[in-house]
């Protein structure tokens, strides 16, 4: 009998998580079948997609309530479909506005269900925990600190580790990549990483390119390198650019340039990112908050954290979750799992051009700091470097019907 498996990736991260998931499973279960919503990393897998990922791709509540009557018609016909045939599990991949909601009519048709990554509620809304312990068969989360909330909430759980951890190398190597580049190997180089959505473009940019100016005073052969997602963040970008013109920045765009190295340390079925080489071939990093912090952490790099959210946003924000702030006092991966601030940041208005360039200055040329850093981040990835797609086939395997 085909063993079958629903899964459901909403956005890139998850199609990367699930890729890997999937490589697990095919090889312990070579005729396993896997359906549902997915992107390319799972289509390279085998798996059988009813609706694209960019069916559940939202940047925003704005967009989300624009395309709320499509979201809810993707929802509607995956659950019929399951409810009419149901699969031996469900695996939901992050997404937990969508997964939980599915999970939760699945379980209740007595089918097992999973889910990959969990809701933030160490830092929003902790109330969802409600919600998770009747969605949801077994949790699998990706930081050690989760395993020990879900423990005490009563929820099963599995810490799995990181996947960029395992893909991410343990030791950089920065001159290969600046070869590759061109880029001198004695310049410094900072990794300008202002975010993947217009909004952040628009809010984080100028006070990036600002702090760049400022840090080209003191080192004028200062080298900057700016990943971005596609071809209309670069447009937002390239606008900015040149109402602050700066020298010896150069912007990395996908399809990178491609060698054995990239490949070795790429995702399941994906060509290297870009952000990738530009962590990889800096010296320090100034990101928005998001996963980009913790790659470079991985990558090694001292890091400074920004993010600045709109009015309206927080408004939106504070009412949708019932709260000013995160119950957590930082924001950055790096600091969330060393449950202190080891790198920076810089929010709202403390995101001015002078703090940014003196804490990316210090990031840049302080040794000390820089050696501290270095044995830091390498304890973390050591902590999530697990066998991610082994552990994570295994708990699905064990709850098929």
């Amino acid at each position: 009998m085909t063993l079958r498996v629903g899964m459901v990736a909403g956005e890139p991260s998850g199609d990367l998580l699930a890729a890997r998931i999937l490589q697990g499973l095919k090889s312990r279960q070579p005729d396993l079948v896997c359906e549902g919503i997915g992107g390319p990393e799972m289509l390279g897998q085998g798996f059988d997609a009813w609706h694209p990922m960019e069916a559940l791709s939202v940047f925003g509540y704005v967009d989300a309530l624009k395309r709320l009557p499509g979201l809810i018609a993707t929802y509607q016909n995956t659950k019929r479909r399951w409810l009419r045939q149901p699969p031996g599990v469900f695996v939901g991949i992050d997404a937990p506005d969508f997964n939980l909601r599915m999970e939760a009519q699945l379980r209740k048709a007595g089918i097992p269900t999973i889910q990959f990554v969990g809701p933030s509620i160490w830092a929003w809304r902790y109330e969802r925990i409600h919600m998770v312990r009747d969605a949801v068969s077994h949790m699998l989360v990706l930081f050690p600190f989760e395993e020990a909330i879900y423990q005490k909430e009563g929820v099963p759980v599995t810490y799995v580790g990181h996947p960029l951890a395992q893909v991410i190398p343990m030791h950089p190597d920065k001159a290969s990549v600046r070869q590759r580049l061109g880029i001198d190997p004695m310049v410094r180089v900072l990794a300008l990483m202002p975010g993947s959505r217009a909004s952040e473009i628009r809010l984080l940019a100028p006070r990036f390119l600002e702090a760049v100016r400022l840090l080209q005073r003191q080192d004028p052969d200062l080298h900057i390198l700016i990943p971005m997602v596609n071809a209309e963040r670069r447009r937002e970008f390239q606008v900015l650019l040149e109402e602050t013109p700066l020298r010896n920045c150069q912007i990395l765009m996908h399809p990178p340039q491609t060698g054995p190295h990239d490949k070795a340390d790429a995702p399941a079925g994906q060509s290297r990112p870009v952000a990738w080489d530009a962590m990889e071939a800096a010296d320090a990093v100034l990101a928005a908050s998001g996963t980009a912090t913790l790659e470079a952490a991985l990558f090694k790099r001292p890091l400074v954290i920004s993010y600045v959210l709109s009015p309206m946003m927080r408004r939106i924000m504070a009412w949708k979750s019932g709260q000013q702030a995160p119950l957590v006092p930082w924001v950055g991966l790096p600091n969330i799992l060393a449950q202190e601030f080891i790198v920076p940041e810089l929010l709202q208005d403390d995101a001015t051009p002078e703090k940014l360039a003196d804490a990316s200055w210090k990031a840049l040329t302080d040794p000390a700091y820089r050696q501290d850093l270095e044995h830091r981040y390498t304890a973390l990835h050591e902590t999530l470097n697990r066998d991610t797609a082994g552990l994570a086939a295994n708990v699905i395997l064990d709850h098929i019907s």
